[in-house]
């Protein structure tokens, strides 16, 4: 099968290679000005891998767009409805699309499906992959497992028979509500375990799992989708690479945020937390662990009483 990547950074680079890896046909593509691209064209390698030179690399979206039966979208979920604007004026009827991306539209708090389907101009299928798992730790062929979902049961099954390997397990996801929201808003607990680290206050993440989990299938059920969703792969199992792992973006903004450090790669949640704080007044649901991230990131906040006065508010029934 055809496979085209559409995003340059760390995870599409990651797709690419996994696409490839799996023995499909695999394009990826990168904008001309992108500087992460410029070096996968001219060296084929970035900070995580080599790309075979099997998987052709392209800077034309229409070239792209033409080659794929299935195409993965993995670039920054703020970008997203721009860029989808932009694949609309291309022929992408018969497509089936998957983005492989964790945010909420930070503007409105719209899940990612709900801002591609609104942009997009034709009938085209449209699904998520997320769930736990670290690019390093693919390369060196440690195993994990993953969540696929769509609106379409028969479009999630066809797309986890694409992609299964004994590399990635998939399960089939049917909450998509709860998969988007979930996948999302686990990158905002990531923050807050990155500030809990950087205050040396570790022991303290345990009870930020607990409460995090049971926070956000709130959330979910208002939504309408099943609180469940959350104690699965793309929340709470997403946990150990986002809260624990030195790998992860959020954890390591949280810290270095707290210990007064720079921080300039990607952390999704920094976005996301804002989308969450829309919606919590939309639906009227507390959500105190994101308002605090909220509150320390967005509105200068001091960390360490934030925190503090999160855990240990007055008493009251689990």
């Amino acid at each position: 099968m055809n496979i085209t990547i559409l995003g340059c950074g760390r995870w599409g680079s990651f797709h690419a290679w996994y696409a490839n890896h799996i023995g499909h046909e695999v394009m990826f593509y990168g904008r001309e000005t992108s500087k992460r691209m410029q070096q996968l064209m001219e060296t084929r390698s970035n900070d995580y891998l080599t790309l075979p030179e099997t998987v052709k690399l392209t800077n034309n979206l229409s070239e792209a767009v033409d080659f794929a039966d299935v195409i993965i979208i993995s670039i920054n979920s703020q970008q997203l409805r721009v860029f989808v604007r932009e694949l609309g004026k291309l022929n992408v009827v018969n497509k089936k699309f998957v983005l492989c991306m964790k945010g909420l539209e930070s503007g409105s708090g719209k899940r990612l499906t709900t801002v591609f389907n609104e942009e997009i101009n034709s009938e085209s299928k449209t699904a998520v992959w997320v769930g736990p798992g670290h690019v390093q730790d693919f390369l060196q062929g440690i195993p994990n497992c993953m969540i696929i979902s769509s609106a379409e049961e028969n479009l999630t099954r066809e797309l986890v028979e694409v992609f299964k390997s004994n590399l990635i397990r998939f399960y089939y996801g049917s909450d998509l509500i709860g998969t988007e929201i979930g996948a999302a808003a686990k990158n905002v607990i990531g923050l807050a375990a990155g500030m809990l680290d950087g205050l040396n206050y570790s022991s303290l993440k345990g009870a930020l799992m607990a409460r995090g989990a049971a926070e956000l299938s709130r959330l979910v059920e208002a939504l309408g989708g099943d609180r469940m969703t959350v104690y699965g792969l793309s929340h709470l199992g997403d946990y150990e690479a986002t809260l624990f792992s030195p790998h992860s973006h959020n954890r390591r903004f949280g810290e270095d945020f707290v210990r007064n450090r720079p921080f300039t790669k990607l952390a999704e949640g920094v976005d996301t937390v804002l989308a969450l704080m829309k919606l919590s007044k939309q639906v009227n649901v507390e959500l105190p662990i994101c308002k605090t991230v909220n509150d320390i990131i967005h509105k200068n906040k001091e960390p360490k009483e934030q925190l503090l006065k999160l855990f240990l508010r007055s008493t009251k029934s689990e």
